[in-house]
């Protein structure tokens, strides 16, 4: 069976698609799936606060830079699934779309940012289990 790819994608890669790769990559079989996150405008960096919260689950993102969400990049996974890029995320026929309205971390005091990582923790489980894909 091939890895199954999943691409989660928000504005500046540097919040929700990142913990959301990251969240699905330490939950998942790695013989089943892997996650990769993009952005439709990427950022220099992670925002501190997001590497901050992450850290605090044992997940390192201080190596972690964000990248151009691409057609070809949309066009190599089986799911893409947005993080409020809304219409600049790209439509790829034949690949598996969903869409996350989660709030951008950037800025936002410790405690909001703690609150989006475990939301997108609980989707990122709910994905995993619903497809067979746990460790």
């Amino acid at each position: 069976m091939a890895v199954r790819k999943v691409l989660f994608a928000c504005i500046h890669n540097a919040g929700r698609s990142q913990m959301a790769a990251a969240l699905f990559n330490a939950a998942v079989d790695p013989a089943k799936a892997q996650a990769l996150s993009a952005g439709t405008k990427p950022g220099a960096t992670v925002h501190p606060e997001v590497a901050q919260t992450m850290r605090e689950l044992g997940i390192d993102l201080s190596s972690a830079t964000p990248r151009l969400l691409t057609d070809d990049l949309a066009g190599s996974v089986s799911m893409l699934v947005t993080m409020g890029c809304g219409e600049e995320c790209p439509y790829v026929p034949g690949v598996e779309r969903d869409d996350w309205a989660l709030p951008d971390p950037k800025g936002r005091p410790l405690e909001e940012v703690r609150a989006i990582r475990d939301d997108i923790r609980r989707r990122v489980a709910s994905l995993a289990e619903a497809r067979g894909w746990n460790r």
